[in-house]
């Protein structure tokens, strides 16, 4: 799916804080993360990025989750493979919801990062999405929705949103009729 332009030229900076701190384990995750980036910046959703470890800088990882409440964050997504420890602990140190994405990895397919992520124990929830790039769009579009509770013109992007998704999937029905009407 294509995706449509950002709401404000990228090359003027946002000056509003960020609402969404959205953390990865790697720099190497980021191709990934662009598509949570990419539906954040559609809704116009003001956010922060930084590359954390669970594992290899756990200092970092508590002072950012256990700030984020009163530096004005709203969710935190947390995108990590392997272990993928990273949105477990955000979770844990946090009561604002905490979304994390799985990612793809070389000896697992991800399924090891899908297991890390979702299998939270009882009263530390993560809402996990699934491994990769779908995983991603669809973390940044959860993470609208969180915020349009508190927010009616997100709330009406939204709406926009799905309305645009119904019709493209309209047209390609229309072009699915015309072709199979043609004769071979």
């Amino acid at each position: 799916m294509s995706q449509p332009p950002p709401a404000r030229p990228p090359a003027e900076p946002d000056l509003r804080p960020p609402v969404v701190g959205v953390v990865m384990g790697s720099d190497s995750d980021l191709p990934v993360v662009r598509k949570c980036l990419d539906m954040l910046e559609h809704f116009d959703v003001p956010y922060e990025v930084e590359v954390l470890s669970a594992h290899r800088t756990p200092e970092r990882a508590h002072e950012y989750a256990s700030t984020a409440r009163m530096r004005g964050l709203k969710v935190i997504v947390a995108a990590a493979g392997g272990a993928a420890h990273l949105a477990g602990v955000m979770a844990s140190l946090t009561t604002i919801p905490v979304v994390g994405i799985p990612m793809l990895t070389s000896g697992l397919g991800g399924a090891d990062s899908l297991y890390s992520t979702v299998q939270m124990p009882a009263g530390v929830p993560v809402a996990t999405v699934a491994i990769g790039e779908a995983g991603a769009t669809n973390a940044g579009l959860l993470t609208a929705e969180i915020l349009s509770l508190a927010d009616e013109e997100l709330q009406h992007r939204l709406l926009a949103h799905r309305a645009e998704l119904r019709r493209k999937v309209a047209e390609k029905n229309e072009r699915l009729k015309a072709m199979l009407a043609e004769p071979r």
